[in-house]
């Protein structure tokens, strides 16, 4: 198919893609399942309240979502909101956190791109906007070394992609392609097999040799890597300045228009906390890996939290250039068709909380509020 550059720009999914999108993961999704932390909000010890009583903050328990992990539990983001009390809930996959903001069960939420995307799209332009970054990178190639020795040892064999249609199943299609490989996108059957597997259970498919590898964000690359697999390709390195998104901040349009100190609030919190993150990265993990600890039952051993934290960058620009990319791979996938996307960003609160604090602002690659 071809698709002029300026129309590919805009591009999303149209209708009949949007029952595929609205299932896809975002990130590391391992479910669809929403825990409620309400009993563990917090409240800044002093400071006013704010327009609303409260704000629902939703992010997954994984650390690509580190920002949320780690500002909530620091307390670096409640003490932006004063007297304004954070209940945060956890979720297990993108379309259910979506489900959640559409609802009013939350306010505000860190998210892939796949299901900002969607959300956007299903409602039309209605529904959210994505009003910052938090994460970049943390996704790997990682196969079978006995298997595969170079990139050209792929063709034949099966590699695992969390979700028909999500981020990185889009990203490693269009990598297929690059190298002159065809693949069929939906049934996945082609020189080299794409075989969608929930992220959770892709290491006993690993160990059980049902896939030879897997293009899957962190932590479960560093997990494969813990069985013995071997990094082939780190996807950052495919990228200008070796930089994606793989982590938004979205907002409901609603509490955006009726609570914009709040939102500006959580969003100083969130360039405070990746400030505190970049600044103190052996204690940001740790508290990250505490966080986890709370929330999942367990941590992660340090073969795995180590090299899948030095693989994610935490930033508050949201990187919008390299979504509308992953916008045109995933049209070139013949996967998802064309759509207008302006007014997905609103980059005006931070950017002025970029600007108050002597930092660079961010660019919203023209898909921004009018």
């Amino acid at each position: 198919m071809s698709v002029p550059r300026t129309t590919l720009r805009r591009s999303i999914a149209a209708a009949a893609a949007l029952p595929l999108l609205a299932v896809a993961l975002t990130a590391c999704g391992y479910g669809s399942t929403a825990k409620d932390d309400a009993k563990k909000a917090n409240v800044s010890a002093g400071g006013k309240k704010l327009s609303a009583d409260t704000v629902k903050i939703g992010y997954f328990p994984n650390l690509t979502h580190a920002t949320a992990l780690v500002g909530i539990q620091e307390g670096i983001i409640a003490k932006e909101l004063g007297a304004t009390e954070v209940k945060p809930s956890t979720f297990n996959a993108g379309p259910s956190e979506i489900e959640a903001l559409n609802a009013g069960s939350i306010d505000i939420g860190f998210i892939g791109p796949s299901p900002s995307i969607n959300g956007f799209t299903k409602s039309k332009g209605k529904s959210l906007r994505i009003i910052g970054g938090s994460a970049s990178g943390g996704v790997k190639l990682v196969v079978n070394p006995k298997k595969i020795k170079t990139v050209d040892d792929l063709k034949g064999k099966r590699i695992a992609t969390p979700q028909l249609g999500n981020t990185q199943d889009v990203a490693f299609l269009n990598w297929i392609s690059e190298k002159g490989w065809k693949t069929d996108a939906r049934s996945g059957k082609g020189d080299v097999s794409v075989v969608r597997t929930d992220n959770k259970v892709t290491p006993d498919a690993y160990r059980s040799g049902s896939i030879d590898g897997a293009w899957v964000p962190e932590p479960t690359a560093s997990k494969l890597v813990a069985q013995g697999a071997k990094v082939l390709l780190d996807e950052s390195t495919l990228w200008p300045d070796n930089k994606f998104v793989i982590t938004n901040i979205i907002v409901s349009q609603k509490f955006l228009t009726e609570h914009p100190d709040v939102v500006e609030a959580v969003l100083r919190g969130s360039v405070n906390t990746n400030a505190w993150i970049n600044a103190n990265p052996d204690k940001a993990k740790a508290s990250a890996n505490s966080a986890l600890k709370t929330l999942s039952g367990k941590e992660l051993p340090a073969d795995v939290i180590d090299p899948a934290w030095k693989s994610i960058q935490f930033t508050d620009d949201p990187l919008a250039s390299t979504l509308d990319t992953e916008a045109k791979h995933a049209v070139k996938a013949g996967l998802l068709d064309e759509t207008d996307l302006t007014g997905i960003y609103d980059l005006k609160p931070l950017n002025k909380i970029l600007k108050a604090a002597g930092k660079p602002e961010v660019a919203d690659a023209g898909l921004g509020v009018k």
